[in-house]
C-alpha cells in the first residue's frame, strides 16, 4: 500500500476516510458534502511517535493503527499519493475512537 511511504512525525496521524456517499433506494446519490457540520469518520493507517515535551520526553498518541476515529471535518490536511487520498491530522483533532 502506498501509505507505507508516509511516516507521520510527532503527534501526526494518517487516516483513510470512510466513504460517506449514500445511495437512496431510488438510486439518488447523496454526496458527503450535504452535511458539512458533522464529524467525519476514518481508519487510522499510521501514527507518529508522539508530541515532544519541554523536558524531551514524549507523550504518545492515544490512537493506534486500525482504530476507527471521529475527527472535525475541517481539521485534516488532504494528501494525494499514487492516486489515493489520505488525511493527516494532529492527535488534538481526534474527538473519539469508535468502539464495537
Amino acid at each position: 500500500m502506498s501509505f507505507m511511504k508516509l511516516k507521520p512525525l510527532g503527534n501526526k496521524i494518517i487516516l483513510e476516510a470512510a466513504s460517506k456517499e449514500e445511495v437512496t433506494k431510488s438510486g439518488i446519490i447523496i454526496p458527503d458534502t450535504v452535511d458539512k457540520e458533522k464529524p467525519e469518520q476514518a481508519t487510522v493507517l499510521a501514527v507518529g511517535p508522539g508530541r515532544v515535551n519541554k523536558d524531551g520526553s514524549r507523550t504518545p498518541v492515544d490512537v493506534k493503527v486500525g482504530d476507527v476515529v471521529l475527527f472535525s471535518k475541517y481539521s485534516p490536511t488532504e494528501i494525494k499519493l499514487e492516486s489515493k487520498e489520505y488525511l493527516v491530522v494532529s492527535d488534538d483533532d481526534i474527538m473519539a475512537i469508535v468502539e464495537g
